[in-house]
This record gives C-alpha cells, sequence and structure tokens, in this order.
C-alpha cells in the first residue's frame, strides 16, 4: 500500500470536491461572506512534506470518524486566515487578523469546522450511501517547524499521508488562500471502495 491509481486520485478529488463545496456554504453563513472552495489538488506526500507549504505557525484541525469511516483526517489552517474567520463570526469586518490566535479564536474555528465537517459528513453520507457521523474537531496551534507535534497526531508507523489542496477564497479580497486535508492511504482506499460499490449499486 503506497500509491493510488488514477481512478482513486479522480475518486478523492470528486469526493473532496463536492463535500467541501457544501461546507463552504455553510462557512458562509456563519462569516456573512461569500466564500468559495474550489479545484482539490490530490497528492501523495511523505510526513515530511507536510508542512512545506506554511511559515511560521499554523492551524491543525483533527476530525474523527466515529461511524460509516473509520480513521481521521486532519485539515491545515494558516494562521492569518483564522483570525480573519473568527474576526467575521464575531462581526467584525475580518481585517482584524493582527497578533496570535488566542483560545478564544480555536474556539470560535473549532465551531466553524464542526459545522463545516458535519455538512461535509452529511454529503459523504449521500455519496458513500453509508451514515457518516465525525467526533468534535480537535484544534492546535502547530510551530511548523516543529514536525514532531505532526507526528504524534498518527501511529508512528505511517509516513505517507493523502494530502488534498483546496483554493479558499472569501468576500472579494478578505482571503485568498488554500486549507490542506491530510490522511492516511489506507484511509483513502476505504472511501474509494465504498464510493465505488455506491456507483455499482
Amino acid at each position: 500500500m503506497g500509491e493510488l491509481t488514477q481512478e482513486q486520485y479522480d475518486e478523492l478529488g470528486e469526493i473532496a470536491n463536492i463535500s467541501m463545496g457544501n461546507a463552504a456554504t455553510t462557512l458562509s453563513m456563519m462569516v456573512n461572506q461569500r466564500v468559495d472552495i474550489t479545484t482539490p489538488r490530490v497528492e501523495i506526500i511523505g510526513r515530511s512534506e507536510a508542512l512545506d507549504d506554511y511559515e511560521k505557525t499554523c492551524i491543525f484541525v483533527q476530525v474523527h470518524y466515529v461511524k460509516g469511516l473509520d480513521g481521521n483526517n486532519v485539515f491545515i489552517l494558516k494562521d492569518e486566515d483564522v483570525l480573519c474567520m473568527t474576526d467575521l463570526m464575531m462581526g467584525g469586518d475580518g481585517t482584524n487578523r493582527s497578533g496570535e490566535v488566542t483560545e478564544l479564536h480555536l474556539s470560535a474555528i473549532s465551531e466553524a469546522m464542526n459545522q463545516m465537517m458535519g455538512t461535509a459528513a452529511t454529503s459523504m453520507a449521500t455519496m458513500l450511501e453509508t451514515m457518516v457521523d465525525i467526533s468534535t474537531p480537535e484544534l492546535v496551534a502547530i510551530d511548523v517547524e516543529s514536525v514532531k507535534n505532526f507526528e504524534k497526531m498518527f501511529e508512528s508507523e505511517l509516513d505517507k499521508f493523502v494530502k488534498i489542496q483546496f483554493k479558499m477564497k472569501i468576500g472579494e479580497d478578505l482571503v485568498d488562500s488554500f486549507m490542506v486535508q491530510l490522511f492516511p492511504i489506507r484511509f483513502a482506499y476505504e472511501m474509494c471502495e465504498k464510493f465505488k460499490q455506491n456507483k455499482k449499486d
């Protein structure tokens, strides 16, 4: 196990596109701004490459599947994007993105991700024709230089991950960034298998 076929890449892209597209609608209602999450790019990366796109610190959001799928996955958000989104959620104009991410910010973005991923899980349940349920997201601010913090989030024997990068835009020019989803390859195989079975049915 360690490679994906082109068909599996396409299936993962389709699942991600639909589920996160619906999640964007949920986020849009929470921040009262148009949200576009588009163009998922799927690739396999090594553990040490997980934070190559980030500087200084970022926010890890870990989601466990408790029904329908067996596994967990991580979303990575930029600090400044979290600050912008939480400012919007609290009634601001999204420009207050200075300073560090506090517990208040983490609590707000946890609620946003909980609702977004709940929507995504509902979409996946429809696509996979099975009940999909998630745990409450676990958030932690990560020092990008401290890759060991990332390694603790998965079993130590796992070295290869599926990385799905989404382009994320909020409002006209508030956020023009990206969000990354990571999960173990075996989790990708399980999703593809369920997706394929559903299409056959």
